[in-house]
């Protein structure tokens, strides 16, 4: 268990990876369709159909939309960061497939795009997390889906990317994109001994940079 002196927790807005965070749980369960979001305009999707491709694909947007509301108090739309990720080799797009987040030219796109602090962690530990979120970072990581549920028996670790934006004793707190309005969506607690089952131990570190002048 990594050493939490303080409880601390970050007042970072919360972005689904679908435009209805209420849509989630039957849009997982596939028993309604991403392309019936009511709200997929908002996404900066071309079509309900655009939308339905990425927004399979799109934790890693909603995580750095909630960083930037955070820091600059406004994000873009998700489907728009996705084409310009693309556009910098952090997402690599084929006819029926998404290759990506691919951490390095994304932490690359954020520092040039953004002007955040952003570095790439192909090797982040669990006992590094309190650390980088009391020093004003936020950190995100890569856990298997099924985070949301904690499940005891996830199949592997990593393939889902949530944001890390508190930490107590007990629990890291994550933001996470496709968790449910039932509590796993917002400050969900997750308990420092059950992360080890769905964190594959990297990610990617996110900080303000530079005030702009």
């Amino acid at each position: 268990m990594p050493e939490t002196p303080v409880s601390l927790i970050h007042p970072v807005p919360y972005y689904a990876q679908w435009e209805s965070p209420d849509l989630v749980p039957d849009i997982i369960a596939g028993t309604r369709s991403a392309a019936d979001d009511p709200r997929w305009q908002k996404s900066g999707a071309a079509s309900p159909e655009e939308y339905a491709f990425w927004s399979w694909r799109l934790c890693g947007m909603a995580c750095l939309r909630m960083a930037l509301d955070h820091w600059r108090g406004s994000a873009p739309p998700a489907v728009t960061l996705a084409e310009e990720c693309v556009e910098a080799g952090a997402y690599v797009r084929h006819p029926d497939r998404v290759e990506g987040l691919i951490y390095a030219p994304f932490a690359a796109y954020a520092r040039r795009r953004w002007e955040l602090f952003a570095e790439s962690r192909p090797r982040l530990s669990a006992e590094e997390l309190p650390g980088h979120l009391a020093a004003g970072r936020l950190a995100m990581l890569s856990v298997h889906p099924s985070l949301r549920t904690l499940d005891p028996r996830p199949p592997h670790r990593g393939g889902h990317l949530v944001l890390a934006v508190g930490a107590t004793a007990d629990h890291l707190l994550v933001h996470n994109p496709s968790g449910f309005p039932d509590g796993s969506q917002r400050f969900a607690e997750v308990p420092w001994g059950d992360l080890g089952r769905f964190y594959a131990g990297r990610g990617v570190l996110l900080g303000p940079g530079e005030p702009r002048s």
